[in-house]
């Protein structure tokens, strides 16, 4: 069993989507055959990662930062998406936070990278915010602690403005 986690961008370009889901189906198929994915299922790289890893006949774990999590940060947009990969993952975790809020973010990528054997990161390349609990932070943390990184960043990507 191969236990991959994700971390990325939420905001996407309409136009980056197809080029970051073909990415990751082309990075995940070799561990297709006993793959679990591991993520927090945010709009964006991590849903798409969650669809491909379900696509590919894998498990996928939910990693869901605070209690309030789908009610405060859950934008309509994204809650059709979000309910349907929370309803066809193998296991939820809801972290012990009440609200969602930086510390939490930290704490669910915590529980990514320890939960995982691999990461991808679907990633510009660009250092840390300075914010903490972004994707930038996520592949150093990963880095650090000796975890192999699978960068997905395809020619022609964007983030929004």
């Amino acid at each position: 069993m191969t236990t991959i986690a994700v971390t990325g961008h939420m905001d996407l370009t309409d136009t980056t989507v197809p080029l970051v889901r073909d990415a990751l189906r082309e990075t995940l198929k070799p561990y297709a055959a006993d793959l679990t994915g591991v993520s927090c299922i945010a709009k964006g790289s991590d849903s798409l990662f969650a669809e491909i890893v379900l696509e590919l006949g894998g498990q996928l774990v939910v990693v869901i930062p605070s209690k309030d999590y789908r009610q405060s940060k859950v934008k309509h947009d994204h809650a059709e998406t979000f309910d349907r990969l929370l309803n066809a993952a193998d296991e939820v975790v809801v972290l012990d936070h009440e609200t969602a809020n930086r510390s939490a973010y930290e704490d669910a990528n915590r529980t990514l990278l320890k939960r995982a054997d691999r990461l991808v990161a679907v990633w510009n390349g660009q250092p840390p915010s300075g914010k903490g609990g972004g994707s930038a932070d996520t592949v150093m943390e990963a880095r650090e602690a000796g975890l192999p990184v699978d960068v997905v960043w395809p020619q022609g990507s964007a983030r929004r403005d």
